[in-house]
């Protein structure tokens, strides 16, 4: 008859040999816990007098050391506690996570979260597997999801806790943007739509034969919605853009013609601003692969934003510089104005969605708080690098880096 141990670990190891080469997903509710198990198990079981023979006893040895390296293998930080909730076991994940961790010390000493020994206290109490939300701020602002799972060897002998953790913090940084993203899109929406309902009250009631109020209140009305469609029209470009974020662009895009038609198309804006444009561009043809509409969607936003709010410094600079990258593989492309600037703890944040450093500045001018983080978007689908840099009283500089 095999031993037990033969029979359980085996098992373990042949299913985690099939999950490490790809013939079994590894998925994050089965595998680790596994693997972790199995390492109990073997620790538990491995001694000379629970054997058959001595060559059992060497099986036994060799499996409690080939699993553990199925277990150091897995990218999941796996920690087993005994009873007294002393740390007993830690995986290569673990120790790169918590390198504090020692084994013999208690659990407390590297993870205090309430909610981590509520769902260890519940693991005990039923003897079965829990699982809870796991918030650690240091070193780095961190979110996992724990699994505990209770295990004993067999009856009578002491039990394990295996703590699996599955680091989710992207997903909730993504969805507290969504979260964000939704609250902010409702509020600017409604913002001009309630001014809307009320000059339409207005004009419906007291207003209702006043020609000279029907006729400013109009205007402002048809202000109130080209904000209101110009948000739309953002809020659609972005989300188109997402969805083809992970699609590599295929069109060759020749960038000296993109950036005069550009330049072209912002006279009306520069003579009503009373700016000077300075377009740069080198003699050579200069030409990348990319979405043409989405790269003068990206140059546009920028020299826009130029001309709105660093227009005080008489003119907006366009270059296009073959190369221009420090290493020389990309393409540099820059919009620069001589304007106010932006104090230096705004401009990390300028690519979020709705951030603006003057809110009442930004709507007066018809901005969207959107146009950024478009930009950001299109340069990364083209798998290109954007840098703002801006002082105060001097102007701001945006430079868009694009592979050759």
């Amino acid at each position: 008859m095999a031993p037990p141990l033969l029979v359980g670990g085996g098992a373990l190891l042949i299913i985690l040999a099939l999950a490490v080469f790809g013939r079994l997903p590894l998925i994050e509710t089965g595998i680790a816990t596994i693997a972790i198990a199995a390492v109990t198990a073997i620790a538990a079981r491995s001694t000379p007098g629970e054997v058959e023979d001595e060559e059992s006893h060497d099986l036994s040895l060799e499996l409690d050391a080939a699993v553990e390296r199925f277990a150091d293998i897995l990218t999941e930080p796996c920690l087993i506690i005994n009873e007294r909730a002393v740390l007993t076991y830690r995986n290569a994940a673990a120790v790169r996570q918590f390198p504090r961790a020692r084994l013999g010390d208690p659990l407390a000493f590297t993870l205090r979260d309430p909610d981590l020994v509520a769902a260890i206290d519940a693991a005990v109490e039923t003897g079965s597997a829990q699982s809870t939300e796991l918030h650690i701020s240091v070193p780095n602002d961190t979110w996992y999801r724990a699994s505990v799972v209770p295990y004993r060897p067999s009856e009578g002998e002491r039990f394990f806790i295996v703590i699996t953790l599955y680091d989710f913090t992207e997903q909730k940084r993504t969805d507290r943007m969504r979260t964000d993203f939704i609250a902010n899109a409702s509020h600017e929406l409604r913002t001009p739509l309630t001014s809307l309902m009320g000059f339409i009250d207005t004009l419906q009631g007291p207003a209702a034969k006043d020609e000279a109020a029907r006729g400013r209140f109009l205007g402002i009305m048809r202000s109130q919605s080209e904000r209101m469609s110009g948000l739309i029209d953002d809020l659609l470009s972005l989300s188109r853009i997402e969805l083809r974020q992970h699609v590599k662009p295929t069109t060759e895009v020749n960038l000296n013609l993109l950036l005069r038609e550009v330049s072209e198309s912002l006279e009306p804006q520069l003579k009503a601003e009373n700016l000077e444009l300075e377009l740069k561009l080198p003699e050579q043809t200069v030409s990348v692969i990319g979405d043409r509409q989405e790269l003068f969607e990206v140059v546009e936003n920028l020299a826009e934003n130029a001309i709105k709010y660093g227009g005080g410094g008489g003119k907006v600079e366009i270059a296009l510089v073959a190369g221009g990258s420090r290493s020389g593989t990309h393409h540099a492309i820059t919009v620069t104005d001589f304007g106010a600037g932006i104090a230096e703890e705004h401009v990390p944040r300028l690519t979020e969605r709705f951030y603006r450093v003057d809110a009442e500045s930004s709507r007066k001018k018809k901005g969207t708080g959107l146009g950024l983080a478009i930009v950001k978007h299109i340069v990364a689908r083209h798998h290109g690098h954007l840098s703002i840099r801006s002082k105060l009283g001097e102007g701001t500089r945006v430079e868009i880096l694009l592979p050759r």
